[in-house]
C-alpha cells in the first residue's frame, strides 16, 4: 500500500507552476498518483486491449519482414534494444549527482527500424489496423491469411482508394508516412512550423503529400482533421484522442518486461524499476505508462520530460485541467529546438487516462539536450536526436530534487534505491541525415 502525502504535494505543485510560468527547471512529483490497482480499476482498459494490438502486430510480421528486411531478426516485429549505459551514468554522477543510485538503461527506440522513433510503435499500428480493418470489410483479406499477402500489387491498388492523414512535428508524420506508403495509401502529413526540414524531404522522397503551416501542432492538426473529415476516403490519425495509437505504444511495455528479464534484471518491492519518458502531445508516453503500470503495478514510477517552454502536459496534469490549458495561457512561448516535444496543449484523453499513474515531470532547459546529446555520444556511442535527450537528466534530477525524501518515504523506497534500474526511453534519431548529425553535434546554445 502507497503511503500518502498528499498535503505536501500539493504545496510542492503549487512552487512547481511559478517555476514553469518562469521557464525555470523543475521536478514536479504529482499529488494525484494511486495504487495501480486502484487507478488502473478506473480506466476503460484492459490488458485485454494490450493482448489484442499484440496479436495483430504478430498477424503483420510476415509483411512487415518482407517489405522491411532490416526486421528480419525479429521475426518482423518492430523492436528496440534495450542498453546498459554504465559510461553516461558515471558522467552523471561525477557532474550532477554524486548519490545518484542504480544502474542506467537505455531504451533505443531511437534505432526501431522502418521509422527510428517511438512513433514507429503507435503510429505504424493505428496505420496496420485501418488497413486490416479495410481489406477484411472488401474481402480483399481473411484472418487466416499470410499477411504478406499485403505486398502485392493488387493490395496495393486497393489501399491506394484511400487516405491516411495525420498532423505532426515529424516522427509521428514518417511513421504514418512511411508505413502508409508502403501499403499503397495516399497519405498526406499536415506539418507545423516546428518540424525539422529534413523530416519534410524525407517523406516526399517516400512519396507522401506534405502540407506546411505557419502555426503550431494544433493548427496543422486543426487544419489536417478538417480537410479528412471532408473526404468521405479519408481517415485521419488523431494523435490526441486516438485510443489505437495508445494501445500500440502499450504493447512496448511487455516486450520491456522480456527485455530486463533476458539482463538478469528484477522489478519487484526490493528492486523499483524508473522510467523516463519525453513527452509532447502525450499519445506515446501515455500508452507506455498504461502498459508498465499493467506489467509492474506499483513496482514502476514513470516520471515525464518537456521543454521548459512547452510544458503542456506538467501544466495539464498538475492544474487538472487537461486539454483546457495551453502554455501560452502561462506566458511561455511553445518554442523549443525539441521539435518532437514542440506542442503547446496536451491530450486531454491521455491526461484523463494517465492522471492516477504517472509519478511526475522534469522540465529542461533547450541547451543541455545538445549537451546532453554530445556527453552521450561521447561517452557510449549511441547518437539520438536533440528531443530524445530529454530523457538522460532525469535519474539525476530526481536524486537531486527537493521533494525526493518524501517520495521514497510515501513509497516505501527508501533503502531501495540501490537496487533500482533507469530506463532512459530514447525516442528518435536513426533516421536523421548524417549532415543534420554533424550540425547538432555543434550546436551549442549556452
Amino acid at each position: 500500500m502507497i503511503e500518502r502525502s498528499e498535503g505536501f504535494f500539493k504545496q510542492e505543485t503549487d512552487s512547481i507552476l511559478q517555476k514553469v510560468a518562469a521557464a525555470e527547471p523543475c521536478v514536479w512529483f504529482s499529488p494525484n498518483l494511486r495504487p495501480a490497482r486502484e487507478a488502473l480499476a478506473a480506466i476503460p482498459y484492459t490488458r485485454a486491449n494490450v493482448r489484442d494490438a499484440a496479436e495483430r502486430l504478430a498477424r503483420f510480421a510476415p509483411y512487415i519482414e518482407r517489405c522491411f528486411p532490416e526486421t528480419a531478426a525479429d521475426g518482423g516485429l518492430i523492436e528496440s534494444p534495450l542498453t546498459e549505459i554504465p559510461h553516461m551514468a558515471a558522467l552523471l554522477r561525477e557532474t550532477e549527482a554524486p548519490c545518484l543510485p542504480g544502474r542506467m538503461f537505455l531504451k533505443r527506440d531511437s534505432d526501431l527500424a522502418v521509422a527510428g522513433s517511438v512513433k514507429a510503435r503507435g503510429g505504424i499500428y493505428e496505420v496496420l489496423k485501418h488497413a486490416e480493418t479495410l481489406a477484411l470489410k472488401e474481402g480483399v483479406l481473411h484472418t487466416t491469411d499470410d499477411y504478406a499477402v499485403l505486398a502485392e500489387p493488387q493490395c496495393k491498388a486497393f489501399f491506394n482508394r484511400y487516405e491516411i492523414a495525420v498532423g505532426s512535428t515529424g516522427n509521428l508524420g514518417l511513421s504514418i508516412g512511411i508505413m502508409s506508403a508502403a501499403l499503397g495509401f495516399r497519405v498526406t502529413v499536415h506539418m507545423s512550423s516546428d518540424a525539422r526540414q529534413w523530416k519534410k524531404d524525407l517523406l516526399r522522397s517516400k512519396g507522401v503529400r506534405v502540407m506546411e503551416y505557419a502555426g503550431d501542432y494544433s493548427e496543422a492538426v486543426r487544419q489536417g482533421r478538417a480537410l479528412s473529415d471532408a473526404d468521405p476516403m479519408s481517415y485521419f490519425v488523431d494523435d490526441e484522442n486516438s485510443v489505437d495509437l495508445f494501445m500500440g505504444y502499450a504493447v512496448a511495455a511487455e516486450r520491456l518486461q522480456g527485455q530486463l528479464s533476458a539482463k538478469g534484471i528484477p522489478v519487484d518491492a526490493e528492486h523499483p524499476l524508473f522510467v523516463y519518458l519525453p513527452c509532447g502531445v502525450g499519445g506515446a508516453p501515455g500508452g507506455i505508462t498504461f502498459g508498465l503500470k499493467l506489467v509492474y503495478g506499483d513496482n514502476v514510477h514513470v516520471f515525464y520530460v518537456e521543454p521548459v517552454q512547452c510544458p503542456c502536459m506538467l501544466l495539464g496534469l498538475a492544474t487538472g485541467l487537461n486539454s483546457k490549458i495551453c502554455v501560452q495561457d502561462v506566458g511561455l512561448t511553445g518554442k523549443t529546438h525539441a521539435d518532437g516535444l514542440a506542442v503547446g496543449r496536451p491530450s486531454g484523453f491521455v491526461g484523463s487516462v494517465v492522471r492516477a499513474l504517472v509519478s511526475g515531470e522534469f522540465t529542461i532547459e533547450d541547451y543541455r539536450l545538445y549537451d546532453l546529446m554530445r556527453a552521450l555520444l561521447n561517452t557510449e556511442g549511441i547518437f539520438i536526436e536533440p528531443s530524445a535527450c530529454a530523457c538522460l537528466p532525469g535519474p539525476a534530477m530526481l536524486a537531486a530534487a527537493p521533494g525526493m525524501d518524501a517520495y521514497l518515504t510515501a513509497h516505501r523506497l527508501s533503502g531501495r534505491m540501490d537496487n533500482a534500474a533507469h530506463v532512459l526511453w530514447a525516442t528518435g534519431g536513426r533516421l536523421v541525415p548524417k549532415e543534420i548529425r554533424n550540425e547538432y553535434i555543434k550546436t551549442r546554445l549556452k
